[in-house]
């Protein structure tokens, strides 16, 4: 369904990204882990498309010069050079690192200008779920966003992304900043989004230990480059993995 093969990404001489290749197949959850600077976000940005538009602004400001080497393919087509609008209605949606919601629209606003790429029929349908798996909002759907928890906005940003109809969904680092309880009932959220409604998902964090489990496959970044890669199991067992996800 979706295949991203040798993607390169540089920043003036700075690789930020050294060949990663990585595959996420029809309602599979893959997990991409690594420190901070892994290069996470690059792999992201890079998958959504928003790193080539972030290539051209930088490029009119007479800024940073970035280069992106690789292809993206994504349902039997090659999308590399597609921009991030039109991988959106393809499917492909990215709710980014650090929630990004609009703290002076309320929760609800927030959510139906998520609903931009959906019918009538689906808007409604996907409203309905959204407020039953993340029911706390509930209670704050006239709430502004800005006035939310930490937890309660990365809620609404998942929601918010759901609203317009992945089917393919990227989460960047959404476990970031939260309590250990609220990160495994994310956990818990995104493994029934993938097994209700057939989401094929793709999650960055540095945060394995609520995320490994539930995943079907996934890969270790380093300096930019994937240096491990296996099945939650595999990745598990691993000893260098584990010394430094689990702390044994």
């Amino acid at each position: 369904m979706f295949e991203a093969r040798g993607l390169m990404v540089f920043y003036e001489n700075m690789l930020a990204l050294n060949n990663v290749s990585l595959t996420c197949g029809k309602d599979r959850i893959i997990g991409v882990f690594g420190a901070n600077s892994a290069g996470k976000s690059t792999l992201m940005y890079t998958l959504s498309g928003i790193m080539s538009d972030i290539r051209t602004k930088e490029e009119m400001a007479g800024g940073e010069r970035i280069t992106i080497r690789g292809q993206v393919i994504f349902e039997g087509q090659d999308i590399s050079e597609l921009k991030p609008s039109k991988r959106a209605r393809a499917g492909i949606i990215l709710c980014p690192e650090r929630r990004r919601i609009f703290p002076e629209s309320t929760v609800m606003e927030n959510l139906m200008i998520g609903a931009y790429l959906a019918n009538s029929r689906q808007t409604s349908e996907t409203l309905d779920y959204v407020l039953r798996i993340f029911s706390p909002l509930v209670r704050i759907s006239k709430r502004l966003g800005g006035f939310l928890s930490g937890g309660e906005q990365q809620m609404l940003a998942i929601g918010r992304a759901l609203m317009a109809q992945p089917k393919l969904l990227l989460l960047d680092e959404p476990l970031l900043g939260l309590s250990p309880i609220i990160q495994y009932m994310l956990a818990k959220s995104i493994k029934e989004i993938r097994d209700e409604r057939g989401t094929s998902i793709i999650v960055s964090e540095q945060y394995a230990r609520p995320i490994m489990p539930i995943i079907d496959y996934g890969y270790i970044l380093e300096n930019g480059s994937a240096v491990v890669d296996g099945t939650n199991r595999e990745l598990m067992d691993n000893p260098d993995v584990k010394s430094a996800y689990f702390g044994s």
